[in-house]
């Protein structure tokens, strides 16, 4: 999907987030992305532009103004709470007189009005402040009954993700072992696949030089293709190679052990055993000469 940001962070599971660097390496490399990141589209422009001054009023448009100016603020003005008697010059004059006698009435009228306030207290304050008190225990039951639903909610998704980075890390935990365990297997096969190449070529270049040696009498019927047809011929070389050995050992067991010394200081000897073997050829010619007259 377009746009998708793919979160590869497991917080429940990664460690070393807690070593020293750690912190002020992620907050450079978020401070350089957010130098770097020029935004290219107004993410507000569907929210209506904010009208500040939508509640503002005369006085308080002044007040903003006389803020802004940094003056002081008009001190409150008592006037209208005095009773002064009409100037010296107008003491004859009856408009002045007139003009006091309605700011007494005023100030009297205003008196009376704060007394029936104060009587109005008395009777219905307390059961105007305690359904006042209702209505805040009301709000504030609401407002906590929202607080724990947003929390119970928090909660709920802090254990969900929990849960799903602690299965999906025992998963990257088997599958990180299993690819160890594969790359292992691929290393020994690598290695018992070198050493056979290695052993076929020893049993190729002993097989050549043991050709070399016997002539045309060494060479088999049939090439040897196979690494296991190499090791029989290896094999039988050497078993004929051992039967040589034993047969020459026999050999040279059954020999007389005369040396030819003694054999050339005896000619009495020789000469003795040759006429006895002239008998012996003579005996045996009679005894064939027999048995054929036997059989006629």
């Amino acid at each position: 999907m377009a746009g998708e940001v793919l979160v590869d962070a497991l917080p429940y599971i990664d460690q070393g987030y807690d070593e020293p660097g750690v912190r002020e390496a992620a907050l450079a490399m978020v401070e350089e992305e957010t130098r770097r990141y020029r935004p290219t589209k107004n993410y507000l422009e569907h929210i209506p532009t904010l009208n500040l001054s939508a509640f503002e009023t005369e006085i308080m448009r002044s007040e903003f103004e006389r803020m802004q100016q940094r003056q002081p603020m008009d001190v409150l003005s008592m006037k209208r709470y005095e009773l002064p008697p009409p100037p010296a010059g107008k003491l004859t004059d009856i408009a002045a007189w007139t003009e006091c006698v309605d700011n007494s009435m005023a100030q009297l009228e205003h008196q009376a009005t704060r007394i029936c306030n104060l009587e109005l207290m008395l009777d219905y304050g307390c059961e105007a402040w305690k359904s006042y008190l209702t209505v805040l225990v009301k709000l504030s039951t609401q407002a906590q009954k929202q607080l724990q639903t947003v929390r119970k909610h928090i909660q709920e998704t802090n254990w969900e993700r929990k849960s799903m980075q602690t299965t999906g890390g025992e998963r990257l935990r088997a599958l990180e072992a299993s690819w160890v365990s594969l790359v292992s297997k691929n290393y020994e096969i690598e290695q018992a696949c070198a050493q056979m190449e290695k052993e076929l070529s020893n049993a190729q270049r002993k097989k050549q030089i043991q050709e070399e040696m016997h002539g045309g009498e060494g060479k088999h019927q049939q090439e040897v293709t196979t690494m296991e047809e190499v090791w029989e011929a290896a094999e039988r070389d050497r078993r004929m190679d051992v039967d040589e050995d034993e047969d020459e050992d026999e050999v040279g067991d059954d020999e007389p052990d005369e040396s030819p010394d003694r054999r050339e200081s005896s000619p009495e000897a020789s000469e003795a055993s040759s006429p006895r073997r002239e008998d012996d050829d003579e005996g045996e010619e009679g005894e064939r000469h027999e048995e054929d007259d036997d059989s006629q």
